[in-house]
């Protein structure tokens, strides 16, 4: 599992275990919030009558007569009232009286509960008792919706308490508040948990992206490229990240004199053999054409070494550079104007389509080597007085060079080696090959530039073509 899966997973358990611990207690006392608040009422219109109904009991000794016609009438009445989601439509409270022993005397509701004891109900023992005295309970066990709730009060003659007067209500009338209130406490649940999540989520992509970058830059250095330097937030990343650019260094130090010792003796054997037989020959006596042909011999292999040299010390300063130190803006095509005039001059048939304002920002004097590499490429395989053709365009936040020549083109065997360091491919009449260092500086320069180089055989004809990617400017 990834780091930010790790941390994700993280916070769906934190946002869940929050839900389940703290949601639902929430949620049951929201909904005991609702009984309480409709209580408060309920106790005041049970004092309310029961002191009418005390006061008719203390002046004609029985029960008003106007209650039962007066609670009938009420219930009968349509209402029309809408309080927020709720639309009120009927009154749903209702009256019962019991004398001082708790039998019912009168109900607005259930006349079949006149003569009933209710002694054992805590709305009616409790305020017989001078307690405050309410109970809820559910006319159907199995269904906590059908719950009433009852307010007694006490009916009081001379000062004695001589029954009670219970008001009763449905919870069902406070059901539609308290499932409206819970819908909403559930949409806001859901909706902060799901900010809780995204900004989870983006959280752990803040705290892996640092790691992200360095794992493909640790990628990149072992698969042989050469990353810029990294640029971590942070004193525990910025550490690490030295210390596996500290690695990298000595990993490549060691990789990069390991295979130019190897590659440089191999190449250095032939014109070292060549050299020492020519001057073993020229100890003896010797025509003067052939002491001559040997001296050139000598002249042509020394040249090749301190060709070898020359390269093989250019390919290694850029190798070891990260990064261009003063980049500078190139019209690209002036210096491929440039290198075209040279090649020209040299016997080459050049033929350059320039786009204009094709700016790069680098290091001209790699550029120009970089495409002079390419040309002089291009004519050591191209047959003589063919055309070589250079095209530099502008395409999509780049400048692209590409030297088609008309040559043998490129052998399969050869298409995944031809920029490696040392390898070189014969040419075509001579049979000789190259340093093998060209096509490999042109590479490491067009990555040095943020770019890419390739080669490949045409399509629409026989010979190769030749191309470089670099960023504009």
């Amino acid at each position: 599992m990834s780091l930010t899966a790790r941390i994700l997973t993280g916070f769906v358990v934190l946002a869940l275990a929050g839900f389940y611990f703290l949601f639902e207690p929430v949620v049951d006392r929201v909904e005991r919030q609702y009984l309480e608040a409709a209580e408060e009422p309920m106790i005041d219109t049970a004092e309310i009558l029961a002191g009418i109904v005390s006061h008719e009991l203390e002046t004609t000794g029985h029960l008003p007569t106007s209650l039962g016609p007066g609670l009938k009438l009420a219930a009968g009445r349509r209402l029309d009232a809408q309080i927020y989601n709720l639309h009120k439509r009927q009154v749903l409270m209702d009256v019962y009286v019991t004398d001082v022993k708790g039998t019912v005397l009168y109900d607005s509701a259930h006349p079949g509960r006149i003569g009933k004891d209710f002694s054992m109900y805590n709305d009616v023992s409790r305020t017989l008792t001078g307690d405050y005295g309410a109970r809820s309970t559910r006319e159907q066990e199995d269904d906590r919706t059908s719950s009433i709730m009852y307010v007694g009060a006490p009916l009081i003659v001379q000062g004695h308490i001589v029954g009670v007067l219970s008001v009763y209500k449905p919870q069902r009338a406070m059901r539609s508040f308290i499932a409206e209130t819970r819908r909403q406490l559930y949409a806001l649940a859901l909706g902060s948990i799901a900010i809780f999540l995204l900004v989870g989520f983006l959280l752990s992509r803040w705290v892996t992206e640092p790691l992200v970058r360095l794992t493909c830059h640790a990628e990149a250095v072992t698969r042989g490229e050469r990353p810029p330097p990294l640029r971590l937030p942070g004193r525990q990343l910025r550490v690490l990240e030295k210390s596996l650019e500290r690695m990298r260094d000595a990993l490549e130090d060691r990789n990069y004199v390991q295979s130019y010792v190897q590659t440089l003796s191999h190449e250095m054997k032939a014109p070292v053999a060549a050299i020492r037989g020519a001057s073993e020959l020229l100890e003896e006596e010797l025509p003067a054409d052939r002491r001559a042909q040997f001296l050139a011999n000598v002249r042509n292999e020394a040249a090749r070494l301190q060709n070898l040299i020359e390269q093989l010390l250019a390919l290694a300063s850029l190798e070891n550079r990260k990064r261009l130190e003063n980049p500078q803006q190139i019209d690209l095509g002036a210096v491929a104007t440039k290198i075209a005039d040279e090649m020209r001059s040299r016997g080459g048939n050049i033929q350059l389509h320039a786009a204009k304002d094709c700016l790069v920002s680098g290091d001209e004097f790699l550029l120009e080597t970089a495409l002079r590499n390419v040309l002089q490429n291009a004519m050591d395989f191209c047959p003589p007085a063919q055309p070589i053709e250079v095209y530099l365009t502008c395409e999509k936040e780049r400048v692209v060079v590409r030297v088609l020549d008309s040559g043998p083109g490129l052998p399969d065997y050869a298409a995944d080696r031809v920029f490696d360091r040392f390898y070189s491919l014969p040419r075509p009449g001579t049979g000789r090959k190259s340093s093998g260092l060209g096509l490999c500086f042109v590479r490491e320069a067009a990555t040095l530039h943020g770019g890419d180089a390739s080669l490949q055989n045409r399509n629409d004809s026989a010979g190769a073509i030749a191309m470089i990617s670099l960023p504009s400017a």
